[in-house]
């Protein structure tokens, strides 16, 4: 059996894959968000488990002994959609709330999830700060950018994983996996992102805390190509340059957009795109990442309508029932959007859980 402490446990990503994967026990958790504590809280049974609502306030000196210390910490300050502040903005900090509480308990593992850009940050000097912490604490490192996709999630999520292991080497022994669930993307016609034409057999895009569309409001709408939007019941008159509308590809807008099938489409009330820079998808691909500030829709023969909070849950691995019973409490779309957008994605930790287990066995004889 691992113990484990659940750090920055959201609605409980890492806590589910866990439970699905048998072997783990969890001591305690933290989460400041009162909406998602609350859903923790009815999704798992947390009898006498410790608990404390914010990170900074934990008393090492009390807690229960483990052997894994879990989490996401918040990634905004890393995050290409953020400012990126990395250290200098306050939530940046909260990682080494982590390490000191790795230095005093002394588990035999960690493993923490947040944006790949946090490698390549203030020119990597972040992360290269991040290693120097858990090298001097002892830690054996591995780290990898796994994508949802690859593991039976139609969403494209890519985030960066980092496990370690006290006094020993577990290079390869966690985060590598052989093969993947994906079949490979083939572009048919190169050029910039959002200008690309892709086979229509890829998945979706990333799921994010604001998700589903926040304010996209629910039903179908219009979707207008030009400002200012009007309805027209004919096509506009065909122009050489026309730049506006979802995708700026010339012309587009003009007439009327062929549509075989829905297709993800992202922020259709902004100019500016933060997703790779593609407005929105061809059928069958995975759908975007669930954020915090964008929206995340279905387009088809030209209306719109926003991704349910249930299916953004869905998106990140959790079943049905757990929504049910969370929605059931009362709580409101957008903070069902946010706990999705904010959660870590269940089937990934369940498959790097299971290599953990392999890990763990070998490393102690089997014995806990």
């Amino acid at each position: 059996m691992i113990r484990y402490f659940d750090a920055f446990a959201g609605i409980g990503g890492f806590r589910s894959a866990f439970e699905r994967v048998g072997g783990f026990e969890c001591v305690g958790y933290c989460e400041i968000d009162h909406h998602a504590r609350k859903a923790y809280q009815t999704l798992y049974d947390t009898g006498g488990e410790v608990c404390y609502e914010d990170i900074r306030t934990v008393d090492t000196a009390a807690m229960p002994d483990f052997e894994l210390l879990c989490g996401g910490f918040p990634c905004q300050p890393f995050s290409t959609a953020g400012k990126r502040k990395a250290f200098e903005d306050e939530r940046g900090t909260l990682f080494f709330e982590l390490a000191r509480i790795l230095e005093a308990k002394r588990p035999a593992y960690f493993l923490f999830e947040n944006v790949p850009h946090l490698l390549g940050i203030e020119k990597g000097s972040a992360f290269r700060k991040i290693l120097e912490t858990l090298s001097e604490l002892g830690y054996c490192m591995e780290w990898f950018v796994h994508n949802s996709t690859d593991f039976h999630t139609p969403q494209v999520r890519k985030r960066v994983y980092l496990a370690g292991c006290l006094g020993g080497d577990c290079s390869g022994e966690i985060l590598a996996f052989r093969g993947g669930s994906k079949k490979n993307l083939h572009c048919m016609i190169q050029g910039s992102q959002g200008n690309r034409v892709y086979l229509p057999d890829g998945k979706a895009v990333t799921q994010c805390a604001g998700s589903g569309g926040r304010g996209g409001k629910t039903g179908l709408y219009w979707i207008d190509m030009n400002p200012p939007p009007t309805i027209t019941d004919f096509a506009r008159c065909l122009t050489a340059r026309q730049n506006n509308g979802i995708t700026r590809h010339k012309g587009e807008h003009s007439a009327v957009l062929v549509e075989d099938a829905p297709r993800a489409i992202i922020n259709p009330h902004k100019e500016k795109v933060y997703q790779n820079g593609r407005r929105y998808k061809e059928p069958n691909e995975p759908m975007y990442t669930v954020t915090a500030a964008d929206r995340h829709g279905v387009i088809h023969h030209g209306r719109i309508r926003r991704l349910m909070p249930i299916e953004c849950w869905r998106l990140q691995g959790f079943t049905d029932e757990q929504f049910q019973k969370v929605q059931a409490l009362g709580i409101s779309d957008s903070q069902l959007y946010k706990m999705a957008g904010n959660a870590v994605t269940v089937s990934v930790v369940e498959e790097i859980a299971r290599n953990l287990q392999r890990f763990h066995e070998k490393r102690t004889g089997g014995t806990a």
